[in-house]
């Protein structure tokens, strides 16, 4: 687990065609619970009404029992949510649920629509009401737009409105349609079940735990129908221009090692990574430790690498949240340490190999040196399994504020110095992109590059759609 004040994204779900379906997709939301942990929600139709649960909190919190059989139906969207924009509100959970004069829709989303405000600026000034503050709702708006239902092919006109990353499953009464956008930033992935049902999900992994197989990715600028009628495809973008930038941080950090995305392994890749680090940067130790969780991948290429034996340092607890999604420093310190703690015996006296799979603000990571330090340790170097972290990320990774970041404006000694371990080396963005598939498409590496795939003007806060507005009647002083 990293040190990360970095937050995710969200997971998305969606079943045609099986009688369980809102339980399958409360399993599949389950199986991507890394994905988002603030609040969780279904909705479900059965061809001619939509019926929405959502709730705060774990799977398992937000959706009971009993919401889970009142939503039984054929057909059912999911999503787990970490809030990249808007506060976590029940009002803001997903899948969004509305009635327009087009019929009832829901929507779930992944990512970030980096014009969002914009658009929703736009739109109060002709009269709009938004319910929400998630910038997901400005889909909404566009779709309902008049000379979007004159439209010849209206999805396709919403979507080239959009800017910045998505993964969207949409839900009408007769159909659902998964869309990912054009530079293929999140991942997403058709499945198919053995009675012939048809399966959306973020993960591979959820596959897994629901029975269903592994079709196919939803390819970059794709619109997927499913309905009664099967399937249909088509595509919305420039033809001629079909470069790829999947987030690479994917790979590194956020999905499940099991999960097979942007044509590869996950863990296979995590493990080239930390082999290629161990080439590039030896040093003499007595064991290499992971910090778990998703350190671990690297540090088996590491250490099966350098030679040096692979070792345990920190225990977990299996019931602490994931640090990463907690809203404050203070909350995330503290979560760090309920699940970690040192093995004394096994580090003491120790000339020790740490990998960690990135550092954001380097606040927590210096902590588990600390702790490391204290318990005996004779010697700590610290292997990061990707390059430094000095940019933004404006496309659903929730650090968009470069001045929080410790490798932005400092050089690796300083960086070494502040987390207080004897040497520190991180792996190079060439040896980063060595390590995986390119031969499908390229990747977005802005986080660690700087050079964005596509041009943000006015960078994107993930409170601004609250902050900037203002009582629609205000107080008026006694």
């Amino acid at each position: 687990m990293p040190e990360h004040s970095v937050k995710h994204y969200c997971g998305l779900f969606g079943i045609w065609g099986h009688p369980d379906a809102a339980r399958l997709t409360q399993l599949g939301l389950y199986a991507q619970q890394h994905r988002g942990q603030e609040s969780a929600g279904i909705c479900s139709t059965d061809g001619s009404t939509l019926k929405r649960h959502v709730g705060l909190g774990l799977v398992d919190e937000a959706l009971s029992a009993h919401s889970i059989e009142r939503l039984r139906n054929p057909v059912a969207i999911g999503h787990v949510r970490y809030s990249t924009t808007g506060s976590n509100t029940i009002q803001n959970s997903q899948p969004l649920k509305f009635s327009f004069s087009g019929g009832d829709v829901a929507v779930a989303h992944n990512g970030n629509l980096v014009n969002a405000a914009l658009l929703r600026q736009q739109y109060e000034s002709q009269g709009h009401i938004f319910q929400t503050t998630s910038d997901t709702e400005v889909i909404i708006h566009l779709l309902a737009k008049p000379e979007t239902r004159d439209h010849s092919n209206p999805i396709a006109h919403v979507l080239e409105n959009l800017q910045g990353a998505y993964c969207l499953l949409l839900m009408f009464p007769d159909r659902m349609l998964a869309i990912r956008d054009p530079l293929g930033f999140r991942p997403m992935c058709l499945g198919k079940m053995a009675n012939g049902a048809h399966v959306v999900a973020s993960e591979t992994c959820a596959f897994d735990l629901v029975d269903a197989k592994f079709v196919r990715d939803i390819e970059p600028g794709e619109i997927l129908t499913i309905s009664d009628d099967g399937l249909s495809s088509q595509r919305f973008g420039d033809e001629s221009n079909r470069r790829q930038a999947a987030c690479i941080f994917e790979m590194i950090y956020f999905a499940d090692p099991s999960s097979d995305m942007f044509g590869q392994n996950v863990h296979i890749v995590r493990e080239r990574m930390g082999a290629r680090l161990a080439q590039e940067a030896a040093v003499e130790a007595d064991l290499v430790i992971p910090v778990p969780n998703c350190a671990r991948c690297a540090a088996i290429g590491y250490a099966n690498e350098s030679g040096i034996p692979l070792g345990r340092g920190f225990t977990t607890s299996h019931y602490s949240k994931r640090s990463f999604i907690m809203p404050s420093q203070a909350s995330r310190d503290l979560a760090v340490k309920m699940k970690l703690n040192v093995i004394k015996q096994a580090v003491r006296g120790k000339r020790l190999i740490v990998v960690e799979d990135s550092v954001v603000r380097g606040t927590t990571t210096q902590g588990k040196m600390g702790a490391l330090r204290k318990a005996g340790a004779k010697e700590i170097h610290l292997r990061v399994a990707s390059p430094p972290i000095r940019h933004a990320c404006f496309f659903g990774i929730d650090f968009p504020d470069p001045k929080k970041l410790i490798a932005n404006n400092r050089a690796v000694e300083e960086i070494r110095d502040f987390l207080e371990v004897d040497s520190l080396h991180y792996l190079s963005l060439e040896g980063m992109l060595d390590c995986v598939d390119r031969s499908t498409g390229g990747y977005c590496t802005a986080c660690f590059s700087g050079s964005y795939p596509l041009n943000v003007t006015e960078p994107f806060e993930k409170f601004a759609l609250e902050r900037r507005q203002l009582p629609l009647f205000p107080q008026k002083s006694c």
